[in-house]
């Protein structure tokens, strides 16, 4: 396929001395007016080196450059050098590279040879697999699979909750109040409910947290008993995580957690001695942010034990000397924004200069909105309910509009979760967002079911056509401008697939998503496919097929399934 870009950039390089070619390649845009080209190159910094106004360079440019095979026009607007390929043409290279490179259009190998960490999810055992996890899970798990996608060489960390005093009062309430049958049978619940209970009873009994304390420091000596049990609660806990990681899609490497690191930490707190990063203050060890701009970092508590920061620390020194990393990804929410800031600077005091590829990948919270979900339990909203809602909702609906759809219950189950994941991932990270179920599973809208349904309906054009011998298209027959914008959104979607990579923001996929279903709704609804004229039939066939190809390869780097009926 020709690279329009590289193509303009390569023609005004030979043109510009001034300027180098990977320097014209940075300032190439497309004008927010597609009436007014489909590329652009801005001339305002040529100004100053031609001595001329911008407008005058673009016309002279614009002499120089035209090619007609390439471009139906090269004009100068308000100081834009702007390009209007040639439709026909274009139409015929993008589909013609699309339908030859399949689910591979739009990959790169920008990645090759470059290993990249991406920590992501994180929940905490015997807690709540609940709704407030799902940002962080889809968010990591679609930069995933983009980062793949890009030839990466991805690690997808699961950096579980799995050490802290919490898991001696876990212990201590088992031991007192736990039923292994009946916590066997629903173990978060039951977990959660000793765990309460605990709480209530240190209350009128404070000597229970001495108790919490010393089985949490027989855990850390490797205790036999203490041990079983603090293995047996993971296991439940991951029995039931990894049955909503099952639902979602969504698969890890490795599930080293904190417990992981326990082992590792007493180098790291001798490392930030030995380097006279950490000073005593009340009895515990702190390194001095301040003259940083940042507040004191806790590294040791009073007792000597460890803190966050410190597993923190711990590993990504692992990371590193493990995977030897070019990038290392956390995916965590905003409220953890300081924490990150702290840790970085502390790895730069310890002069680790791969700090500098370390990155906090933030983002806003999401909220219910008042009455829309009745899956409560206790003061939480479990994932899992939401998404069983969700699929069972969906289920009603396909029901009552489509009864005889075969692979109903699958075909629910792929769009009620694909609801709930797409609407996660369809706002920008760094917002906060109110979740609504029944907006989420509308099958208007920029929702997920209706990037599905585009898909579907794709596929119930081309199923028409199976078997049939096509007669070579015509492709002058795609330059109307419903055809024409949807060849063009084709054409940009390697471009989305970077910048979602450069920004880590999954919502670039699932934003354009939606506009190549909201633009091939149209040319399906101001085309007839299948007509009696073979070659234009074949042309609107191609496009069909190509952008059944593109959608079910971007839904999939946004984390949902692309049914083939609904």
């Amino acid at each position: 396929m020709v690279n329009y870009k590289e193509t303009i950039a390569k023609k005004l390089s030979s043109i510009i001395e001034e300027m180098s070619f990977e320097e014209i390649l940075g300032l190439m845009e497309h004008p927010k007016n597609t009436e007014m080209g489909d590329y652009a190159f801005p001339c305002f910094k040529l100004a100053k080196a031609f001595r001329k106004a911008p407008n005058v360079i673009a016309e002279e440019l614009a002499l120089k450059v035209a090619d007609e095979n390439l471009f139906s026009a090269v004009t100068a607007v308000s100081g834009f050098l702007n390009f209007t390929v040639n439709a026909e043409y274009f139409a015929k290279n993008v589909i013609e590279d699309v339908l030859t490179k399949g689910e591979a259009y739009g990959a790169s190998d920008i990645g090759s040879g470059k290993k990249t960490i991406i920590e992501y999810s994180s929940v905490n055992i015997a807690k709540p697999f609940h709704m407030g996890h799902i940002r962080s899970t889809m968010i990591g798990e679609s930069l995933h699979r983009i980062y793949k996608f890009l030839g990466y060489d991805t690690v997808a960390i699961n950096h579980l909750g799995d050490y802290g005093t919490q898991f001696g009062k876990l212990i201590v309430a088992y031991k007192l109040w736990g039923d292994r049958e009946v916590i066997e049978a629903d173990p978060i619940p039951e977990l959660l409910k000793i765990y309460v209970q605990f709480h209530e009873a240190a209350e009128e009994n404070p000597a229970l947290e001495d108790d919490a304390r010393a089985w949490f420091t027989k855990l850390e000596n490797g205790d036999e008993e203490a041990v079983a049990l603090w293995t047996l609660f993971k296991d439940m806990s991951l029995k039931v995580f990894n049955r909503v990681y099952g639902k979602l899609g969504v698969t890890f490497d490795s599930y080293a957690g904190e417990s992981f690191y326990s082992d590792k930490m007493p180098a790291i707190i001798q490392e930030l001695r030995d380097k006279n990063i950490v000073e005593k203050s009340e009895g515990a060890e702190i390194v001095n942010l301040e003259p940083y701009g940042l507040t004191p970092a806790l590294v040791t508590k009073k007792d000597g034990s460890s803190l966050y920061l410190t597993r923190d620390l711990a590993a990504a020194k692992y990371r590193k000397d493990t995977y030897n990393f070019d990038k290392n990804i956390y995916v965590v929410g905003s409220a953890q924004k300081l924490h990150f800031q702290q840790w970085m600077k502390i790895l730069d005091l310890m002069g680790y200069e791969w700090y500098k590829d370390c990155v906090h990948v933030e983002f806003g919270m999401v909220s219910l909105e008042e009455g829309a979900l009745s899956t409560r339990r206790g003061n939480v909203v479990f994932l899992e309910d939401v998404l069983d809602k969700a699929v069972e909702q969906t289920l009603s609906i396909i029901n009552e509009k489509n009864p005889g759809l075969e692979q109903k219950e699958k075909i629910a189950e792929q769009i009620g979760v694909g609801a709930v994941v797409f609407q996660e991932l369809y706002t920008s990270r760094t917002k906060d967002y109110s979740f609504s179920l029944d907006k989420t599973l509308s099958f208007e809208g920029e929702t997920g079911p209706y990037v599905q349904y585009t898909h579907a309906r794709a596929c119930s054009v081309l199923r028409k056509i199976e078997g049939n011998a096509l007669e070579t298209p015509d492709f002058s027959a795609l330059t109307d401008d419903a055809s024409k914008d949807v060849v063009r959104i084709l054409s940009k979607f390697g471009e989305i697939v970077l910048l979602a990579h450069k920004n880590y923001e999954p919502h670039t996929v699932a934003r354009y998503v939606v506009e190549l279903g909201q633009s091939f709704n149209r040319f399906y609804h101001d085309n007839a496919i299948l007509v009696d004229e073979p070659g234009v039939k074949a042309a609107r066939v191609a496009l069909v097929k190509a952008v059944k190809s593109v959608l079910k390869t971007a839904m999939k780097l946004v984390c949902i399934e692309a049914p083939e009926q609904m």
